[in-house]
């Protein structure tokens, strides 16, 4: 009688396993076969829409409808369905857009779509803004996480379906606003965040190094100022709205300014240093943006002092140069995680995937969030006040010598210090040249025409 109770009891156990595997197994199909019918060779799929219901992504799309140039600005983020481009938006959510069922098949009249943070209107705008020059610029809300504007020169007409990808420019089928770039000054930004922690504000700013427009390093190598007369003896708001080489390069060597504090102090912020780390990833809903690197050797070094100021080996994407001033402009020292999807709408029209605020770990203190923010603002008022009309802007310009210095990109980074229009952003523009389009420019029109889109009632 044991014996057969035993076996009973075996019975019902894998009776009970086979059951719950059966039920996981129902599960699992049911809410994962919509990726795995997308990625099939022909699959319906759903819309994506911007904020204002725009819509970004269309499986039939065709210029009739839409226009010759409707998805310029956005081809190389958003994407298509034709798997040529991988880390773009609709290749990393096409699960979320498959108008399949596993009770009830395929249905064209199915719900299935994402709603994007972005505004179509105003990203377009400043596509137009850059005129013939290249380049990409990002923005977001600091407060929420949610990106408004997010571009990138050359770009793909995903309607021309390929057929001129011979003669595409380099870099039309990658955004930008993703992949690692020369920051140039906006490197300095960080500089100093490493030596406010070190020294404190009281301290650091008593410290005054002379520029004459050159610099000598302890190691007999010249770095050169942008000012070819120098700009003498000044502290560091100066240095930092100057852009000054020599002040950085003799920070850097400042026997009471350790090189351990800013490698400390940088991989916080998500830098790899001294590739002693394995390459990750900033995720944006499904795309992979690159995270910041350098490499730091000793104090005296050229190529250390150059990377602290942004050149030399320090990479570093328009995305994460953004998503750093949230941290500022808080005055929290965490950095608050961008968005690109509000929601999404099931199969039946069900809402899931609704977005939720989320920060990093903590990576410089309160205190010297609210004094970085402070050398930003001021540069923002005496050189930037033009922006935008009624608001303080803390801002940090940058120019990158790129292609073994033969060609120079231009970088603009910042926010808008105020809680009704909390936006940080980042411009650079490709090989610009005196008479081009500025940063400052796309900046101005960056901003107004968002303020405007945000707030059409104080609209004048």
């Amino acid at each position: 009688m044991k014996s057969i109770r035993r076996v009973q009891h075996l019975i019902s156990l894998l009776l009970l396993i086979f059951f719950v595997v059966f039920i996981f197994l129902i599960y699992k199909l049911h809410t994962e076969s919509g990726f795995y019918i997308s990625n099939a060779s022909q699959v319906m799929l759903g819309y994506v829409y911007d904020r204002n219901g725009d819509i970004l992504f269309d499986q039939n799309a065709d210029a009739q409808i839409y226009g010759s140039d409707y998805f310029l600005d956005i081809g190389n983020l958003i994407g298509d369905d034709a798997k040529q481009m991988t880390n773009t938006f609709v290749a990393q959510n096409v699960g979320s857009l498959a108008k399949y069922n596993f009770l009830l098949g395929e249905r064209e009249n199915a719900q299935s779509a994402i709603y994007c943070t972005l505004d179509h209107n105003v990203n377009r705008n400043v596509w137009q803004a850059f005129g013939a020059k290249n380049g990409c610029a990002v923005a977001y809300n600091y407060l929420t996480g949610e990106i408004y504007i997010c571009l990138s020169k050359p770009g793909v007409n995903i309607l021309n379906h390929y057929e001129d990808l011979d003669t595409l420019e380099s870099g039309s089928l990658l955004c930008k606003v993703f992949y690692p770039t020369v920051p140039g000054s906006t490197q300095k930004i960080s500089t100093s965040i490493a030596a406010l922690e070190t020294f404190g504000y009281e301290n650091l700013i008593q410290k005054e190094f002379t520029c004459t427009g050159s610099y000598v390093n302890l190691e007999g190598k010249e770095i050169k100022c942008h000012k070819s007369v120098g700009h003498g003896s000044q502290n560091l708001t100066e240095a930092f709205a100057n852009s000054c080489n020599p002040f950085f390069a003799q920070l850097v060597e400042d026997p009471a300014f350790p090189l351990e504090d800013i490698k400390n102090l940088y991989q916080k912020m998500g830098y790899l240093v001294n590739d002693n780390e394995i390459q990750n990833y900033l995720d944006i809903d499904g795309i992979s943006a690159f995270t910041a690197s350098t490499t730091l050797n000793q104090k005296t070094d050229f190529n250390t002092q150059w990377g602290c100021m942004g050149q030399g080996e320090t990479l570093v994407s328009p995305l994460q140069l953004m998503v750093w001033q949230s941290a500022i402009a808080t005055q929290s020292g965490k950095s608050t995680n961008p968005y690109l999807i509000r929601y999404c709408t099931e199969f039946n029209g069900t809402i899931t995937q609704q977005a939720q605020t989320s920060y990093s770990a903590q990576m410089f203190s309160e205190k010297t969030a609210s004094w970085i923010k402070e050398i930003m603002l001021d540069n923002g008022r005496k050189n930037y006040a033009d922006l935008l009309p009624g608001m303080d802007v803390g801002v940090k310009s940058g120019t990158a010598q790129v292609e073994n210095g033969e060609k120079e990109n231009s970088l603009l980074v910042g926010f808008v210090d105020d809680p009704t229009f909390p936006i940080a952003f980042c411009i650079q523009i490709d090989d610009r040249k005196n008479g081009d389009v500025s940063t400052s420019d796309l900046a101005k029109i960056l901003l107004q025409n968002l303020h405007e889109a945000l707030y059409p009632e104080q609209k004048e």
